[in-house]
């Protein structure tokens, strides 16, 4: 009785192939597990290849930002508000062949919910 064991080699990836993938991670947006996933090899190696090349991830890069604009000196930007006309209950009912658009004042809706409900009966 013969048993082949197979062995495990080694995969080699070209230079140009590491760096079409190092340049696919750094796209804003880009999942680095994900480019890895996709081009079959493990998201590890590639962060490697990344460090080697002097890359970092997208999520890095965001860190360092959120951590540069919290040490930044807070100041208070005031903020204008445009105007805004009162808000009010707006329907179009139509009931047999009478029609009736209605505007009411939001801050009598209970009243509005009344009448509607007295309308519709």
């Amino acid at each position: 009785m013969n048993l082949v064991t197979a062995r495990r080699t080694r995969r080699t990836h070209s230079e140009a192939f590491k760096q079409s993938v190092v340049s696919a991670c750094v796209q804003p947006g880009v999942s680095v597990a994900g480019v890895a996933l996709a081009n079959g090899i493990n998201a590890n190696l590639l962060r490697r290849w990344m460090r080697e090349r002097g890359c970092e991830s997208p999520s890095r890069r965001a860190l360092k930002s959120v951590e540069a604009s919290t040490t930044d000196s807070a100041e208070f930007i005031p903020v204008t508000l445009a105007s805004t006309a009162p808000a009010a209950i707006r329907l179009k009912l139509q009931r047999g062949a009478t029609r009736i658009e209605l505007e009411w004042p939001i801050e009598a809706a209970d009243a509005c919910g009344a009448w509607l409900r007295q309308w519709l009966t």
